[in-house]
């Protein structure tokens, strides 16, 4: 037996017998996962061995810095398994550098924008309400705070209106553009994106935390050489732990004006000492490890199976009568707008997740009702896929969708009625799903 493996058991068993009410609370958690279907578009299945790498001693390292230049000893067994993170990014994307000691997407993104803007600089980047993140320069967070922002939105097809991008681009003339989206169902096309911050001397930031798996799989155009720098998290469609990872193509040896720095040594500078102090190393060998899996034909597999059940979900819902955002979805997001149906996000994710379909409320195009309430659902199909649901089974839920969103009499825009009959049916049928399609590698023998 491996020392890691006895290690485990031996934690496992002082947890269990120290600690019942903290046991019993994350078992029923653990059970909840089994027995619904997870379509929040956020969120994928974590591979057990990514999560056994998050409970392991390196937990007790002190490493700020990088490989070979901590400010600590002791870092020389360890600092091999971040550098097998970074070439595993790098050969993953096609990258020329990578930085994997970002705690979070958000902290990735805060670190380019801290990298390479001074304050009041500024930032071109996608409406909130129309799929953009609050990284991206949105008013009352830290990026449209400290810097300027401007935004820009969709056409009246629900898709990005380059044209726009172009025209405030030329009109700001914007010191960094940012594509990328949290609730976008179209393909980004990146090179028009480049072309537009090249003809006002912009840098471009790509944020594809929502389609990095796709991108890996070669299932969506890659950024890594059209943006000067791409960041992602690891655990949205990469189904590694919760952080993030910065990179860059072709420009990582650029040299940024008035610094005399490359963008890589800039990025590296930006994430420790500027905005980070020590680096969260089991979650760095975790993201190792969901690198390696992510380069397997399985997860190509699985890629594959996301675009299918996604496309397979939209045109469902579609038949069914429901308003579904540009009518369809090129990646794993498809975007329900209820408006027609009078029904409130939160109402309908409400209901949703009374019979074990798990969504989020979400802001559409034109969205009169505030963020906390919203107007719509985001639908995701990373963790379904995972589990091996198909087509026919998307096809499934979306009658299961459609007879929740028809059934339930909205109770203002926060509540529901159900009738019991239909919502105890209706349970059955989703448990039936999730019986049948379990969490991958969560039992023995279980599938990859």
């Amino acid at each position: 037996m491996l020392a890691t493996e006895e290690f485990a058991r031996h934690a496992a068993q002082l947890l269990t017998s120290d600690d019942e009410e903290l046991v019993t609370a994350m078992e029923r958690e653990h059970a909840r996962q089994h027995n619904s279907l997870m379509l929040v578009a956020s969120s994928s299945v974590t591979d057990p061995s990514v999560l056994a790498c998050l409970a392991t001693s390196s937990m007790n390292v002190t490493a700020e810095g990088y490989p070979g230049a901590r400010y600590h000893a002791g870092c020389e067994a360890i600092d091999p398994v971040e550098r097998m993170a970074v070439d595993r990014a790098r050969d993953l994307f096609g990258a020329r550098y990578a930085n994997v000691q970002p705690h979070s997407a958000t902290t990735a993104n805060y670190a380019v924008l801290s990298a390479v803007l001074d304050p009041g600089d500024c930032v071109l980047g996608m409406r909130l309400n129309h799929g953009g993140h609050l990284t991206h320069g949105y008013s009352v967070a830290y990026s449209g705070t400290y810097f300027t922002p401007v935004n820009y939105g969709l056409d009246e097809r629900g898709q990005i209106d380059y044209d726009e991008v172009a025209a405030l681009a030329a009109e700001h003339r914007p010191k960094l553009i940012i594509c990328g989206a949290t609730a976008y169902p179209r393909t980004v096309d990146f090179a028009r994106f480049r072309a537009i911050a090249d003809s006002v001397g912009a840098l471009l930031m790509a944020d594809i935390s929502h389609i990095a798996g796709l991108v890996a799989a070669g299932l969506h155009p890659s950024p890594i050489d059209h943006a000067h720098i791409t960041t992602s998290c690891t655990h949205k469609q990469l189904a590694g732990p919760r952080g993030g990872v910065i990179m860059s193509g072709r420009d990582a040896g650029t040299v940024l004006p008035g610094t005399g720095r490359t963008i890589a040594r800039t990025l590296d500078r930006a994430v420790f000492p500027f905005f980070q102090g020590a680096p969260v190393l089991p979650a760095i060998a975790a993201k190792a490890r969901a690198f390696a899996l992510a380069a397997t034909d399985g997860y190509r597999d699985t890629a594959q199976r996301i675009l299918d059940d996604s496309a397979a979900l939209a045109a469902e819902l579609t038949a069914l009568g429901h308003d579904v955002v540009t009518g369809g979805s090129d990646n794993h997001i498809v975007l329900l707008d209820l408006t027609r149906d009078n029904v409130s996000g939160l109402a309908a994710e409400r209901a949703l997740e009374s019979i074990g379909i798990v969504v989020n409320k979400n802001r559409v195009p034109g969205d009169a009702r505030p963020a906390a309430i919203t107007s719509g659902v985001r639908i995701g199909t990373n963790a379904v896929a995972q589990r091996g649901l198909g087509p026919r089974e998307m096809r499934t839920c979306a009658g299961i969708i459609h007879a929740v969103l028809t059934a339930m009499e909205p109770v203002g825009d926060r509540d529901f009625v159900l009738d019991g009959f239909t919502a105890a049916r209706l349970r059955a049928e989703v448990e039936k799903l999730a019986a049948e399609f379990p969490l991958p590698r969560y039992l023995p023998g279980g599938q990859l």
